[in-house]
Order: C-alpha cells, then structure tokens, then sequence
C-alpha cells in the first residue's frame, strides 16, 4: 500500500511541475515582449533634451530619434531628415520603410507613412516625433494584449490523454467498489474485500501510461531536434502529426530569406543574369557601376572578414556586380539622396573624371518620367522614345509577374551650380534588374509530401500578392489556372462566416495580411474543425502561434516573442523540417497506441487472480506490490522501446486522422482486453496452479502470506505475466504486419528493454532484496519450462490473427495506424 501511495504522489507531483512550466511559458512570453522596448528615450522638455526612462513619456512628448535607436511608443514624425524604420516587429514588413512629415490619406498606423510604431527600429536618417501612444495603448501593447488573450489551446493528444485516464479511473473505481461489495456479500471480512477492491482498482489503472507517454514524447524530441526542429512543449510532437492545415509564412520559410539578381533589361537586349557574359558585363560597365555604388550598406568586419550589412537587396546589387567581373577602386561619395517613400527612388553623388557624377536607382514608375535618354551598351546615351519607354514597361510587368522586385538603373553627369532639388532630372536610363527571394530547393518535395499526406497548405503573407502567387506556383503550392487570393483590405471586410465560406476554396493565398488578420483565420480554420498549425517570427504573430494548436516560431529569424509563445521551432527556419516533424508525430500517436495495447494487455492477467480469488475461493495468486513491479518496472523500458519505433514507410502517404478519431478505440481494446489479455491470464493462472499442484496443495487448503509454497506460486503467476509480456511487446509493433517485418535489429532499444525486463524478473525473483520487497520465492526450472509452451502459442496465434487480417481486409494494412 506505501508503493501505491508513493506512486501517486509522484504523479501529483509530476503534473504539478508541468502545470509550473505552462505558467513560466507565458511570463517568458510577455517578459520577452517587454525587453523588446528601450529602457531610455530622448525628449525634449523645457526647452532642452533630457534622457527620460520610458515610463515617463506621456502622449504630446516630442522625441527624438536617429539611426540605431528603438522607438518607444506610437508617435506621429513631424520632421524626418532620410529617415527610415524596420517596422518588422510590428507590421511583418521584411523591407525598411521610409517615415515622412507630411499629412498622409490612411486610417490604420500600421501603414501611414508618418508613423513611427513602439517596438520598431530606425534604421537610417533621424526625425522628431510627437508621441500620441503609450504602454498597452501602442500597437505593440496591442499585440501584447492579445498574446495574453490567447489561451493555449490543448493538443489533441493531451485531450485524449484526459479522456483515457477519466474512463480508467471510472472504470477501475466503479470495478472496484462493486467487487468490494461482491466479496462482502460472499462472506469475506472487511479487509479481504477492502484488499480484493484495491488489487482490482490497481489492476485496472495503467500506471506506467503517463511516464512511458512523456518519454517516448521526449524521445521523439530528441529525433526531431536532429532533424532541426526544437521542441519546447512535449504534447506538440503528437499534435503536430495530426495536423490537417499549415498556415505559412513565405519569406524565410519557403524561400531563402536572401535576394538575387535574376533577370536583367538593357536598351538591345533582355537576359538571365545567369547568362551574362563578361564582354556583355564590360559593354554595360556603367549599369554595374550604378549596382556598386548606388547604396547605403556598411562594411563591417566579422571573424576576420568583411561583410557589406544594410537591405538584402542592394546587398544582391552589390554581389551581382562582383560576380560579373566589375571592380575596381570604388568612387569617392561626396553626398547622398536617401530613399524616400514619394520619391521612390535613391541617389548618390560621386566624383569622376569627367565631373560629378549622379547615380540613382529606384521604381520603374518613379524613374521613368524623369529619364530623357537611354544607355545602348558602350554607345553614347540616346534619346528615350515612346516605344523604348513602353519596351521597359512592358518588361518590368513580365519579370514583376514571376515573383520579382524590379528596380530601375540611372545616371548623369551634373552640371556645375546643380541644386539637389534638379539632381534626378534629365536622366539616362541605364536598364533594369530583377531581384528574386528564391524558393528553397527543398520545399516543393515538401510541399508535395505534405499534400500526399493530406494537409493542406495556406500562404499568408504580408508580401505583394503577385510575389506571393509567383512563389507560390514555384514550389507547386498552387497548381489550378485561377487560385483564390485574399489581400489584407479585402480579408478586413469579409465577416467570420464570408471568411470560412472562402476557405474553402481549393487554393487560397493571403497576401498584404497583418498580424490580427493571421490570428482570425486560425481561429477560422479551427472552428470548421481543423488541427491547425501556424509559422512564424515577428512579435506580430506571437497572438497566432498561441492560439493555434501547433505553434511553430522561426530559429534564425526568429524574435524572441515568437519563440516563447510558439511549442515548435526551426532551428534552420525551413518548412521542410515541418513536413519532417510531422512525419515523427504522426510515427509518435501511432507508437503511444503500440505501447497503450502493450500496456492495457497485462490488466487482465492482473485482474483475474483477483476474480478467481474471490469467486473461485483460492489463495490470491497476485499481489499488488506484484501488480506495481511489472505496470512500473518490468514494463517501463519495452513500453518505451515500443514509443521509440520509427516513422512506417507509408506515414506520410495516409490522410490525417479524423479529429473524432479516439486514441482508446474499441478494436485497441478488444485486442488487448479480449485476445491478448485473455491469453496471458490462462498462462498466468496456469503457471500459478502448477506450482501449488507441484507443492501438494489441494483446494480448499489455505496457506498464510509468508508460506513458501505460496510465495513461490505467486511469483510464477508474475514471473508467467512478464514472460508473456516479453512476447507480447514485439506482437505490438504493428498491430497486422507480422511481428518480424521490420526486422529485430531495426529497434535496438527494443532488445535493451527486453534484456533488462528479464533481469529485472530475474532480480525479483531470485534476489533477497527483491523477495524481501515483492514478496517471492525463488522458482524451479520446471516452472519456466511450464510457461514456455504458453508464450509460443500467443505468438503463433497471433501471427495467425494478423495474417488473417492481412488476407480478408487489405484496407486495414493500408492504414495500421487507424485503429
């Protein structure tokens, strides 16, 4: 009765700590939120400016801002001087974004351009600003409020976990009380029918069902971290499996994060860079120059190293110019236009022989108007006509149409007394450059997996809905002429029940979408019953990542918001991983029901010493410390090993299981509690009855608790139960595919737990210390030849079960794992 009672507390125990760890979870969430704030800010107050620490700003404080800095709170810039902010955090916008004084037509702050947001940083220039917004009033606080709103949502395997062990519990209290009261009506004393409910109540409870369920998850967390995906909450790695729709990100998850020159357009000619020669590279020297000199990056030292570090895309300007061969001493800058969200376009000014010269790049749209001549190779300019200027346009939307970015490439020499108000006129339009974030070259096999599998994919972006619908038809996520795609102002006016009649569609794509937007169509593809997981990284998605039933942050990219509010994270940010990891959890819900049949089997030869004892009126032939030394010893490590199994070949060529779909199912619990069972009781109960017979007992004879013949029978009772379950545990490995299919070797933990199941019983049985605390008796070789024969015949009865199943219903073959 102690060892019960330690048990159980070591239970309460265990649940306790997990509870601790949820809560920790969430205050490791809002503590990461806060820290992404600066502590100090710079204000102007009487007259001058102070440093004041943020809880002192109030709305109308003018701030001021300059690279580098992270703004504290929602403000409205009043003068800006180049500036521009990673607005990353907040908006998802991978590209910074020009801040300007001037009045601006647009509702939401999240996209007017006079709007400096809490949590963003100023990545070039410097302003003022008149703070309007503070605390959980700013957008931020916003998205912290919903952080916290979000309540995590249980996993599909804690649901069933939870429904397993109320029906356990029901059903062994409710079988317990009842024998209590049959043995009182047969005339037994109070303590023999308190002892006989316990051992059924006992009997009935797998003990080892939540241990052996947290490490077998724990295991596959260690196979999924080698596959780049880091685990923080256990119950993720089955729920994961079970998925049915992926909401994902698509820069840095389906494509590189990295841009690359693609395509190039000159005045004569259109061409993949990868075409490019070098004598063509030399006769358009001056394109290339513009590509290595018109920028704002920084070269700074890293191990050793110099890296250019500033926008990914004139960092691909700068390498595509490298790559075709044009170098040299770079030319001194004497002064710079920044970009600017009006202009569209940025310049710098450098010095040559021929004078200052201008060189600019920018929108199509935007440069276009003011070139008035065009570069024709090594030639002298020419004047831009009507048909080269629809020619380039022309282009621009082609190479806009698969995926790109496209920026135009201009200069001219200034005239001495040029004021900078007339530096970007009368330009020579030098050609074009599309820039491409590629695809992984991982993720359409990926894609195609998951599709195999049954789960559906959904874009939501914050990118333009051509990129988006251009990577989308790369990696084969979209395949049909006229896929749905969904803007974020468009999403903003559909109601809940528009936007669930939308998902319907075959292919949908959201493109432009917020933060908010991506929380409502999770809780969207939730209520029309899916197991949704959702990617991402910014501290915008933290709501989303909490709220969905599988959150899975970004590793590289990642904020630190989004990694504790998410139960996943890639540690290389490839959605590959994620057709990996949910690979592992679908192998994990089908091996937790593996080891639930191992399990659940060896209630039955447990609980029909206890039936005979009371029915059949003869000494109790299992004890319960008996009963606990094969549910949290003998059984713990093959139970494991069976948690261990790796994915089937066909895992991801099955559909997900439907979310109705139980982990206790009926033909799981006929199998175990009426076959399997059943076969190891006859074997327990016949290996008990050989002994007493062996020993001379007659029935009706009675034998104390610490007689020999009784302690060594009942230790044959236990000893048949374990031999069985050594059987049993590779008969469990497939519940139709023979119990050698996959070869012994295959599953080495497998073999280690059963080698230490046996010394264990060995332990048990011929050990003083395991006597003295089991209450056994040594056992004769006779006895294990006697129990021998019992445990071929489960094997060959069961094999003999499989291969008729196998032969008559070729649908269950298919899909093992379905029961």
């Amino acid at each position: 009765m102690a060892a019960l009672g330690f048990a159980v507390l070591g239970v309460i125990a265990v649940n306790g700590v997990f509870s601790f760890w949820q809560e920790y979870r969430a205050e490791r969430a809002i503590a990461a939120l806060q820290r992404l704030l600066p502590r100090q800010v710079t204000a102007l107050r009487d007259g001058g400016a102070v440093r004041l620490p943020i809880e002192a700003l109030v709305p109308g404080d003018v701030i001021l801002v300059e690279e580098g800095d992270d703004v504290a709170a929602d403000c409205r810039v009043i003068e800006a001087w180049g500036l521009r902010a990673n607005l990353a955090t907040v908006t998802g916008e991978a590209l910074a974004q020009a801040r300007i004084a001037a009045a601006v037509d647009e509702d939401s702050p999240l996209r007017a351009r006079n709007v400096l947001l809490a949590g963003t940083a100023v990545v070039s220039g410097e302003g003022r600003a008149v703070v309007y917004a503070t605390g959980m009033r700013t957008e931020f606080g916003r998205i912290a409020r919903l952080a916290q709103a979000a309540d995590e949502v249980r996993t599909p395997l804690q649901r069933e976990i939870a429904r397993v062990s109320r029906l356990v519990a029901l059903l062994a209290t409710g079988l317990g009380v009842a024998f209590f009261a049959i043995g009182q009506m047969l005339g037994l004393g109070f303590s023999e029918s308190f002892i006989f409910g316990i051992g059924i109540i006992v009997a009935n409870v797998p003990e080892g069902l939540l241990p052996t369920v947290t490490l077998a998850l724990a295991l596959a967390t260690q196979r999924m971290a080698a596959r780049n995906v880091l685990v923080r909450h256990l119950p993720a790695v089955e729920a994961l499996g079970s998925a049915t729709v992926i909401v994902t990100d698509k820069t840095g998850t389906l494509t590189e994060n990295s841009m690359h020159a693609r395509s190039l357009v000159f005045a004569e000619a259109a061409l993949e860079v990868a075409a490019l020669t070098p004598a063509l590279a030399r006769e358009h020297r001056v394109f290339f120059d513009i590509a290595r000199h018109c920028h704002s990056l920084h070269l700074v030292t890293v191990r050793g190293s110099s890296v250019q570090l500033g926008d990914p895309m004139e960092v691909a300007l700068v390498e595509m110019a490298r790559s075709a061969g044009i170098d040299g001493p770079v030319r001194e800058r004497r002064d710079e236009l920044p970009f600017d969200a009006d202009r569209k376009c940025m310049s710098t000014l450098h010095a040559s022989k021929e004078g200052a010269v201008l060189y600019c790049k920018g929108a199509l749209e935007a440069l276009l108007p003011r070139c008035t001549q065009v570069q024709r190779g090594s030639d002298a300019p020419a004047p831009l006509d009507e048909v080269q200027r629809e020619r380039f346009i022309a282009a621009e939307q082609q190479i806009a149409a698969r995926g790109e970015r496209v920026l135009a490439l201009a200069w001219r020499l200034l005239p001495e007394g040029a004021t900078p108000e007339h530096w970007e006129e009368d330009l020579v339009l030098s050609g074009l450059v599309g820039l491409e974030d590629p695809p992984r070259a991982e993720v359409p096999a990926a894609v195609r997996s998951c599709r195999e599998a049954g789960i559906r994919i959904i874009m939501m972006t914050g990118d333009h809905p051509s990129t988006a619908q251009a990577v989308a038809r790369a990696i084969g996520l979209v395949r049909g002429e006229a896929p749905r795609l969904v803007t974020g102002d468009e999403l903003a006016h559909l109601s809940d029940t528009q936007l669930q009649l939308e998902l319907d569609a075959p292919e949908i794509l959201f493109a432009r979408a917020s933060a908010e937007q991506k929380l409502r169509v999770v809780e969207a593809l939730r209520a029309k019953g899916h197991v949704v997981a959702v990617t991402g990284d910014g501290v915008n998605d933290a709501p989303a990542l909490r709220r969905a039933d599988i959150g899975i942050a970004m590793g590289r990219i990642g904020t630190d918001v989004a990694r504790e509010s998410a139960d996943i994270v890639l540690l290389d940010d490839n959605f590959a991983s994620i057709a990996a990891a949910i690979e592992e959890g679908r192998a994990v819900y089908d091996n937790i029901r593996k080891f639930l049949t191992y399990i659940l089997t060896s209630n039955i030869p447990e609980v029909v010493p206890y039936l005979a004892f009371v029915l059949a009126r003869i000494p109790l032939p299992l004890t319960i410390i008996q009963i606990l030394a094969v549910d949290l010893g003998t059984d713990m490590l093959p139970a494991l090993a069976l948690g261990a199994e790796r994915p089937a070949a066909a895992v991801m060529q099955r559909p997900p299981r439907p979310r109705a779909e139980r982990l206790l199912s009926w033909p799981l619990l006929a199998r175990a509690y009426l076959w399997l069972g059943p076969i190891e009781a006859l074997a327990a109960m016949a290996a008990y009855g050989f002994v007493l017979q062996r020993g001379g007992w007659r029935y009706g004879d009675t034998l104390g608790a610490g007689d020999p013949l009784y302690l060594e029978a009942t230790t044959a009772c236990l000893a048949a139960i374990v031999l069985m379950q050594v059987v049993n545990v590779f008969l469990c490995r497939d519940p139709e595919q023979s119990a050698f299919a996959r070869g012994l070797a295959a599953n080495r933990l497998l073999l280690a737990g059963v080698a230490l199941e046996l010394v264990l019983i060995g332990a048990i049985v011929y050990t003083p210390a395991g006597q003295a605390l089991f209450g056994t008796a040594p056992l004769a070789a006779q006895a294990w030849l006697f129990m021998l024969p019992f445990a071929v015949a489960m094997l060959l009865l069961e094999e003999a079960r499989k291969r008729l199943l196998r032969r008559f219903d070729p649908r269950q073959a298919q899909h093992p794992a379905a029961r």
